[in-house]
């Protein structure tokens, strides 16, 4: 047998000690590559799977877009209103163009839901009902609640402690304490009209009533129920106080409501009848053939002597308060409210400022302490002293009123 001739560099011709080393070298690179390897194969399901979730994003994502396509070709619905409920199935329902017609309705739709007055969506080819629509709310009745009342307390009210009693008897404690009123046995009071000059505190009284109990608050001004179309002002009454019953402990401020509830005339021009509507609407709805419920009214006018008398019998306005121009002492508390939260220079003598004030209002005297603030700004000082307290009562009280003693001397 010949024999096998080794060649030089081939692992025959190594020793041990050098196969060996061959051996190990050759197995660090197969496991190299191996590994490599493997992080190319894990890459490369990492991708598989990652472009296999891009084909679901965008399977899904068309999905909606075709879904999205259909509804956007779907007819439209007729809104209707039913009017009643046949005995055979069939609905009288009244579409949104007039008409009257006699329909089926689907047989997913619970019927007990289907009673008069219910808004519904008609199918726009065989007026089929295949919907039930929840209530409309008006957006100007809905603008009309007061979300976050301001945080007025009845300390912000200078000089008005009889007209903060009786407003908080008559509205405060049936909301807080109706079990007083059940143990004597009466009924709460139902609304309370506070009248007297601008500037008195009539609106800061009903914010302060809003910021102390947890009755939902609506505010309205009473120019606001004086629409343009025929009824539109009584539907905004109505609808008014309807979401006040829902919405109930409800207190309902009406602000200038002379403006809408002036005496009725004979000779009225056509606007003054829809404003009479409007009136008339909302003295059923004060004080109709339906219990009101947990809702009660604050209102407030300068012009307490044109009213209707209609508006003004109990009730309706079972309290009618009052609210005069501060005296000499209420003046003196208004300042202090209103300059507590000032960094005033020494001691400031309120009383002496409030006999310079006669006949302010309480707006007045609010401009007054915010004028002697502006001196004190305009100066770059610290603190407000009496001299910007006497600036401001001349700038705003003693100007004003020469003011108006010229004007009323130019036209007398």
């Amino acid at each position: 047998m010949p024999e096998i001739e080794e060649t030089s560099g081939s692992p025959f011709s190594m020793g041990s000690d050098d196969f060996s080393r061959y051996l190990i070298d050759r197995i660090k690179t197969l496991e190299e590559r191996n590994n490599l390897l493997k992080e190319q194969t894990t890459k490369i399901e990492q991708e598989k799977r990652h472009t296999e979730t891009q084909k679901l994003k965008y399977e899904r994502e068309l999905r909606q877009l075709k879904s999205e396509l259909e509804k956007l070709k779907t007819p439209p619905h007729v809104v209707g209103t039913v009017m009643d409920v046949l005995e055979n199935g069939k609905i009288i329902i009244r579409s949104s163009n007039g008409p009257q017609f006699v329909v089926n309705a689907s047989q997913l739709l619970n019927s007990s839901e289907l009673i008069p007055g219910t808004q519904v969506s008609l199918n726009y080819q065989t007026l089929a009902v295949i919907g039930i629509l929840p209530p409309s709310r008006n957006p100007l009745v809905c603008g009309m609640e007061v979300i976050d009342p301001s945080e007025s307390s009845y300390s912000d009210v200078g000089g008005l402690d009889d007209q903060i009693r009786e407003v908080r008897e008559t509205v405060e404690y049936p909301l807080t304490r109706p079990e007083a009123f059940e143990r004597i046995g009466i009924e709460p009071p139902k609304g309370v009209l506070l009248y007297g000059p601008p500037g008195t505190g009539k609106t800061l009284l009903a914010r302060a009533v809003a910021s102390q109990t947890n009755a939902r608050f609506i505010r309205i001004v009473g120019s606001e129920l004086v629409q343009k179309y025929i009824g539109e002002g009584a539907r905004l009454v109505r609808d008014m106080f309807k979401m006040a019953k829902e919405k109930s402990p409800t207190i309902i401020f009406i602000d200038e409501l002379d403006s809408i509830g002036a005496k009725r005339l004979d000779t009225a021009t056509s606007g003054d009848r829809e404003v009479q509507r409007t009136l008339m609407q909302l003295l059923a709805e004060m004080d109709g053939f339906d219990n009101r419920g947990d809702i009660r009214i604050i209102a407030a006018t300068n012009r307490h002597d044109i009213l209707d008398p209609a508006l003004l019998r109990p009730g309706r306005f079972d309290r009618i308060i009052p609210i005069p121009m501060p005296d000499k002492e209420a003046r003196e508390l208004i300042l202090k409210i209103h300059s507590r939260k000032m960094r005033l220079s020494g001691n400031i003598d309120f009383g002496k400022l409030s006999s310079l004030t006669e006949g302010a209002s309480g707006s007045d005297l609010r401009a007054v302490v915010m004028e002697a603030g502006m001196f004190a700004v305009r100066e770059d000082r610290d603190s407000v002293s009496v001299a910007d307290f006497q600036d401001a009562i001349e700038k705003i009280i003693v100007s004003s009123a020469k003011t108006s003693r010229h004007s009323v001397g130019m036209f007398a």
